[in-house]
């Protein structure tokens, strides 16, 4: 079981910098892939950006150079540094974990707000 804490949402000018943290429990950080998905009103979840054990990384093509994923396995979190956003990045973004090799996302984090201003 893991459980994730999402922190580091807020209201922000449009073009401004956030940076997310999640925070997992349990002792098999290590073996996980992290994702961070978004999910704004009406709008279906979509896939923000994900990063493997090893530190691969992968992005929604919306972020188009925007936001960087990390990890700090030593710390059990992961990180999304969001800059230049834009009014449509306002959402809920959550943290996800998946059991590699990956085939799904397992846990899921209650999620933070990001909310954008124009």
């Amino acid at each position: 079981q893991v459980q994730l804490v999402e922190s580091g949402g807020g209201l922000v000018q449009g073009g401004g910098s956030l940076r997310l943290s999640c925070a997992a429990s349990g002792r098999t950080f290590g073996y996980y892939t992290m994702g961070w998905f978004r999910q704004a009103p009406g709008k279906d979840r979509e896939f923000v950006a994900g990063i493997s054990s090893g530190g691969r990384t992968y992005y929604g093509d919306f972020v188009k150079g925007r936001f960087t994923i990390s990890r700090d396995n030593a710390k059990n979190t992961v990180y999304l540094q969001m800059n230049s956003l834009k009014p449509d990045d306002t959402a809920v973004y959550y943290c996800a974990a998946g059991r590699e090799p990956l085939q799904w996302y397992d846990y899921w984090g209650q999620g933070t707000q990001v909310t954008v201003s124009s």
